[in-house]
This record gives structure tokens, sequence and C-alpha cells, in this order.
């Protein structure tokens, strides 16, 4: 899909670095961008495989990978020839920081005058929020999100994973496959900036618009869908919870009997989506006490089977290892270079004919050689000099054998 495009990645952490991921998922070649001292995340306790972070694992597959130092003249000067050379940029850094590297949209379209550059910034890029530190769980705050997550009158509650980086993630690599399409056609680059703050006001989405409506706030509900019922989840008899969504009478009545309560589709209560909705404690209490009388797995197949909207509320492991993983191949073994030990990691939801499993998250400055002297067109001895004023580092430090 992206085949032939060349994108330079010097996101950090994660927003950044997931959508250059999400970029090399659909055939582009990634190269990452990184200081001499590397990626943060390289570092992130609490779990290594062979050196490397987990966390950097993660969001790093399909990329090679050199280590320039941007504060240095030669660094920037090597920044430049790559630029030259590709079809766009990501970065994610604080809004001041692209003008002092010169890494701002009006100089690298001077270098390239087709080159799309994508930006994730925390708050806003004018003061007095374009200093402002942010991190996800900010976003998440500022945006509302987190008073719309967990129980109903608890604490505000985050995200369980880093919904405002990674939704900035995606939010950046759509926009910059916007900018390449507008690119082919016009022959000319362009700028896409995404806040991780409107990233999160963006998927509030109904909430909003229902907010916009009726001047309801809406709040957090635990499992509890605010204008479905029944959706939400139920505990069965084994301790473990069952998760269903019957939106409609094509769903409700199978699943009045499924569960053994035929009558509760003829209730007045129940009788319709809107009295369901309207009646939603009671309905809960219904449902919840016939749910008691089996365990999660013997529910979760007797809904399949009436193709009732239903499914277990799976730890992380039991996701992981459910066939469904499997059959859309959600999770891939890899190979770690040099010591060829297997590792796990999260396929490519994204399918499409011709795509392929990523390599490996590759070692800090494992392609700076290779890209200076093959895309570059340095020969060694140059490239020899540049390691030597630290303006990068090689992990193939000697030229390699004829």
């Amino acid at each position: 899909m992206l085949d032939g495009v060349r994108i330079l990645d010097l996101g950090w952490v994660l927003g950044g670095p997931f959508a250059g991921q999400t970029l090399a998922q659909l055939g582009a070649e990634v190269i990452k961008i990184e200081s001499l001292e590397g990626d943060l995340a390289r570092r992130f306790p609490p779990y290594f495989f062979e050196g490397d972070s987990a966390f950097y694992l993660s969001v790093n597959r399909g990329k090679s990978a050199i280590a320039l130092d941007l504060k240095q003249a030669d660094g920037r000067a090597v920044f430049a020839d790559l630029v030259r050379r590709s079809d766009a940029v990501i970065y994610g850094f604080a809004p001041d920081v692209p003008p002092r590297l010169g890494l701002d949209f009006a100089t690298l379209s001077r270098i390239n005058p087709r080159i799309c550059v994508g930006a994730l910034i925390g708050l806003h890029d004018a003061p007095p929020y374009d200093a402002a530190p942010s991190f996800d769980t900010i976003a998440q705050a500022l945006a509302g999100v987190m008073t719309i997550t967990g129980e109903k009158d608890g604490p505000p509650a985050r995200v369980g994973y880093q919904v405002a980086d990674l939704v900035g993630g995606l939010y950046l690599a759509l926009a910059v496959v916007g900018a390449l399409v507008k690119a082919g056609r016009a022959g000319q680059g362009s700028y896409a900036q995404i806040s991780l703050l409107d990233g999160q006001l963006a998927m509030l989405t109904w909430q909003a618009q229902n907010y916009f409506v009726s001047g309801e706030v809406p709040r957090a509900l635990g499992s509890r869908h605010a204008t479905i019922a029944p959706s939400e989840a139920f505990r069965c008899a084994d301790g473990r919870w069952i998760v269903i969504t019957a939106a409609t009478d094509r769903f409700w009545l199978p699943l009045c009997q499924a569960i053994g309560r035929p009558d509760l589709a003829g209730d007045p209560r129940f009788i319709d989506a809107a009295a369901r909705t309207a009646n939603v404690a009671a309905l809960s209490g219904e449902l919840g006490r016939a749910f008691l009388q089996r365990g999660a797995d013997d529910w979760a197949e007797r809904l399949f089977a009436a193709r009732v909207p239903a499914g277990k509320a799976n730890a992380i492991d039991e996701a992981l290892a459910q066939p469904l993983a499997d059959l859309r191949h959600m999770v891939e073994t890899v190979a770690r270079p040099g010591s060829g030990s297997p590792m796990r990691f999260l396929g490519n939801p994204i399918k499409f004919a011709g795509s392929r499993p990523l390599s490996y998250p590759p070692a800090l400055g494992q392609d700076t050689r290779r890209l200076l002297h093959g895309l570059c067109g340095y020969d060694h001895a140059r490239i020899d000099a540049l390691v030597a004023a630290g303006s990068v580092f090689c992990a193939v430090p000697e030229k390699p054998p004829a």
C-alpha cells in the first residue's frame, strides 16, 4: 500500500513511534532517527528482553535505525541528506523544538519541496500552552475521558492503556497518508499537526454530540452503556464476567430464550429498546440473577450459538491466547537478530494483500553505516569521520568487508 514510500521517524516513547510502526505496517520504509543516547523508551523499566525494553519493542517493529546528533551542524547536514531522499518526516516534540533544530516544515520544505511533515504535540502550539508538559493521562483528564471511565460515582479513572498517545499516533499516521496523497497529486509537500488533546476530544463523538443536543453531561457508568440496554458486564457463577450487548429486538428476544427467561420479552418494562433503557436498573437486576446460574464459559458458548453479541471479559493473557487472535494473525513470533531468541509480538491489524510480518525492532544505530553509504552515498571514510566527531553513532563501527 505504501511500498516505495520512505518516512523518517523522529518520534520517541509511544505516540510518534506507534505512528511510525503503523506506517511500516502499511508497507512504508520507516527509518527511526534517534539521538546518540537513543529513544528514552529503550530504557523504560520494568521488563526487558535481552537488553531491550518491552515498551520499546512494542512500537518499533519494521524500522531501520540511525543515530544522529541534531544539535551538531554535521548531524543536521546528514539529516538534510536523508530528507532529500525521503517522502515524509514525523516527530513528537514540544512545539518550540523543531524550529531550533531545523526540523520545522518551512526549513525541511526548502530542502525537499515534496516532503510531508507530521507533528504530534501535547496541547497547543502557541503560548502559554506550547511549553506546558503534557502526558497521556493529562490529555485524558483535560478531554473529560477520565470522568466517563470507571464506576458510577467513582473517582476519575484512566483508560487501561495509553489511549491519548495511541490515538494521537493513529491520527498522525492518517494525516501523513493524506499528505502523501496530496504530494503525489500536487507535487508539493504539506504539514499536519495532531494534538493529544484534540485526538481525545475528537473521540468523544456521540457523547459530545449528545451533550450538545441535550445539555446533559455524560458520566461514568462502569461497564454499562449510556444509551443501549442491556449492554454491560454481568458476574457469572464462577466469579468471571460475561459482557453482552443486545441493542435491538433481533438480539433481545434470543437473549431472553438463551438465559431461560422468555417472560422478560413480554414484560412491559422491557417491551422495546426505549423501555429497556428507561428501566435499565430493573433490567440489570433481572439479568444479573439469571447469569449467576452458570459459568462464563458456558454462557459464552450458549450466547454465541444463539447469535447474541456477547463475550467473556478476558484477562490479557486470555485475550492473546484465544483462537481468534491466532486466526487473525494478531500474535507473531520473530527471532531477535544475533541471538536468534524468539519473541512474540502483536500482529498487524491492517489486513491487505502482500502484507508481511514486520522485522524485529532495530538496535540503536543499527543501520547508520548502511543507510549513509547505500542511501546517501557517503564513503566509509566520511562516515568514520562523522563517528569520530560524535555526529553519528554506528552500531557497526567498522567498514563492512568487501
